[in-house]
């Protein structure tokens, strides 16, 4: 019965004008008429329980849109961040859906599905390598959770690639049976760096996600470009603190974290389904231990 019921909700996107229906999203997300704003704030705010009391503004009224509440600050206290030493934590509120040691260049998404590290950063072989071998989370928002991301640790910002592709839901009944599913939807491969080395955070995009945008480039979809973007920060000199937001969602999607062997081992240890808040601890760095320039491990 489960099989089917996830048939049900994943067979009519093969067939949809995903793209064509995220752009009338996108849209409909910015008519600023008010009794049309404020009706559908509050009728969504109900469907999915969302806890507008932890806004920075609880007034409905006081958005100019609907993108601007599901992109809404939160209170200084609603999220505090995790401040222990050689702690990440969370980009994101939402569902740690996946947690898991990638093995060799190879992700393994749910049963019977596996995606390589090299689709999924777009193509980039060389940058692919970094992660042969070492771990990966992702981290499922539904349309309640707050919708910013945020840095898992003080980081130096590399680059970005904007990477084309599909516009599947990334619900957990869309990845069950969508083979590749975030290496096949459209994403923004966003390159890092730690006091311990190299990692990647991947926003990936879904339907009805209207926009994608980053503090540093601002909105980046739509439009839906046909080709592979990138942008080189390596001299710009951008660092964040943890905690600190570097882009937003509009609507559920996901996130993506990749990291070297033996860096961060905790990240693929997380429990399956496990909730999470922005801010709280998500990993720890091993005990006695450095990542050289090679991504090795020495005591």
């Amino acid at each position: 019965m489960a099989k089917l019921m996830d048939l049900i909700k994943v067979t009519p996107q093969y067939f949809i004008p995903k793209h064509l229906l995220s752009s009338g999203m996108h849209g409909f997300m910015q008519i600023e008429t008010p009794w049309i704003k404020n009706n559908v704030i509050k009728l969504l705010t109900k469907i999915y329980g969302i806890n507008i009391s932890e806004a920075a503004d609880e007034n409905i009224e006081n958005y100019p849109h609907f993108n601007a509440f599901f992109t809404r600050e939160l209170k200084p206290d609603a999220r505090p961040i995790d401040n222990s030493p050689d702690s990440w934590v969370s980009p994101a509120d939402g569902l740690i859906s996946q947690s898991t040691h990638i093995e060799g260049n190879k992700i393994i998404q749910a049963k019977c599905h596996t995606y390589t590290l090299e689709a999924l950063v777009g193509g980039d072989i060389e940058y692919a390598k970094k992660f042969q071998n070492g771990e990966a989370a992702v981290i499922y928002l539904s349309p309640k959770d707050y919708h910013r991301v945020h840095i898992p640790v003080d980081s130096k910002l590399l680059s970005m690639t904007y990477v084309p592709g599909d516009l599947f839901a990334v619900n957990p009944s869309t990845a069950r049976l969508v083979d590749g599913l975030f290496a096949r939807n459209e994403r923004l491969v966003i390159r890092f760096e730690s006091e311990k080395g190299p990692y990647c955070l991947i926003m990936v995009g879904a339907i009805f996600v209207g926009s994608m945008e980053t503090v540093f480039q601002g909105k980046v979809t739509p439009d839906y470009e046909p080709t592979i973007q990138h942008w080189d920060y390596t001299d710009e000199n951008i660092s964040f603190s943890k905690g600190e937001e570097i882009g937003r969602f509009n609507m559920g999607s996901t996130v993506v974290l990749l990291t070297p062997e033996g860096q961060l081992p905790e990240l693929g240890k997380i429990r399956p389904d496990t909730p999470i808040q922005m801010g709280q601890h998500l990993a720890k760095y091993p005990i006695n231990s450095e990542v050289d320039s090679n991504n090795t491990i020495e005591d």
